[in-house]
């Protein structure tokens, strides 16, 4: 098939490429969810066709940085309920393991991922938030785990990588009372790092991808890597992978590029090697 150079993903399926829109602007690629009548819930096919966006954005090397949002006035207003009324138990569990590993290759992309929440971001869609490495939010953002409210749970990570942003006790109550906030409550705690006006989100945040695009590329891999996994194991482990990581830079041409590009007062060129 022919690919345009808007596009960053290679999808099989028309119907899937409806679903989560790619568009190239340079190295950043902005992955956009296309189901703005249904406010951009997450059933099975919309985060199978997430995944597979992600993981395509992932394998192109000329990408530097991604940013995701929602088509409409919802970023994703959370897992499709139509759909959910369908599931037995069995069904249940593999519908989160779905939302799992969708999320998981979101999570997994080498280059930073920023969600412009444009709008509702509530249960999946709060959780597919979080799966990225930052959010800005637009000041009529609402966030919210309301799931409690439906007789579930958070099912696709919630209950872990929000309380890795924001902490238990904030956690406990978003969870606990299914109570949505909006952008700036949603600041004060540290799920969203900026906010903005509607009108200046995505290109906000677009700016800031393509800032980060022109830093050393593989730095920016490989810190990235360091933070997530320094999270997991005993701070003389995070310390060491730091050491480790700290020390390979020095033999890639982008260590040698940078400074002497710093040195003589220019630009640098990174080649990302």
């Amino acid at each position: 098939m022919t690919i345009s150079r808007r596009s960053a993903c290679v999808v099989d399926s028309p119907t899937v490429s409806d679903l989560v829109r790619c568009e190239r602007r340079g190295p950043v690629v902005v992955l956009t969810l296309n189901r703005p009548d249904a406010l951009n819930a997450l059933d099975a096919v919309t985060l199978e066709a997430l995944r597979d966006a992600a993981q395509e954005a992932a394998a192109d090397p000329d990408h530097r940085a991604l940013v995701l949002t929602g088509e409409g006035r919802a970023f994703a207003a959370g897992a499709d309920i139509e759909h959910m009324r369908k599931l037995d138990a069995s069904a249940g569990r593999a519908f989160s393991q779905l939302g799992h590993a969708a999320l998981d290759a979101l999570e997994a992309i080498p280059f930073p991922t920023i969600a412009a929440v444009n709008g509702y971001a509530l249960g999946g869609g709060c959780e597919l938030a979080c799966a990225c490495d930052w959010i800005y939010a637009s000041t009529r953002a609402r966030f919210g785990q309301p799931e409690v409210g439906l007789g579930l749970i958070p099912g696709f990570g919630g209950t872990s990588r929000l309380a890795r942003r924001v902490g238990l006790a904030w956690v406990k109550e978003l969870v606990l009372s299914g109570e949505p906030i909006g952008a700036d409550e949603a600041q004060r705690i540290g799920l969203v790092n900026r906010v903005f006006e509607p009108d200046e989100l995505l290109e906000k945040a677009v700016a800031t991808a393509e800032s980060i695009a022109r830093k050393g590329p593989v730095a920016v891999a490989l810190a990235k890597r360091v933070l997530q996994d320094g999270q997991d194991v005993d701070v003389r482990v995070a310390h060491q992978l730091e050491q480790n990581a700290f020390g390979w830079l020095f033999g890639t041409d982008d260590r040698v590029e940078g400074l002497d590009a710093f040195l003589a007062k220019r630009d640098p060129k990174f080649g990302g090697r």
